[in-house]
């Protein structure tokens, strides 16, 4: 499977907003569900949102009411709104597929930081 592509990440302010795209492949779309992760240097990765082919959503504890996810599939593209962000949301976002994951990406850096 391919790779996802993430991108959009950066340096923001405490309070701010963020929006994270994530482009797979467009059999990958339309089959799959699609899930955010993060991850910090010497922790677990964790689930932040995932959307089901149905565009059903759910969202993660540590970000429901601060983070929309949202598809555009013209664009084989999901994407990760986040507001409020905290210090605490600092991480490397990544995304894939569930089942079967495919091979990890490169991810986007996130970091919250006045």
């Amino acid at each position: 499977q391919v790779q996802a592509v993430e991108s959009g990440g950066g340096l923001v302010q405490p309070g701010g907003p963020l929006r994270l795209s994530c482009v797979v492949s467009e059999s990958i779309f339309n089959t799959y569900e699609l899930r955010w992760y993060r991850q910090a240097p010497g922790r677990q990765r964790e689930l932040v949102a995932r959307i089901a082919p149905d565009d059903s959503i759910k969202y993660e504890e540590a970000v429901k009411g601060r983070v929309t996810s949202s598809k555009d599939s013209a664009k084989n593209t999901v994407y990760l709104q986040m507001n409020s962000l905290k210090p605490e949301d600092t991480d490397v976002y990544y995304c894939n597929n569930c089942p079967r994951p495919s091979r990890w990406g490169q991810g986007t850096q996130v970091t919250v930081s006045s």
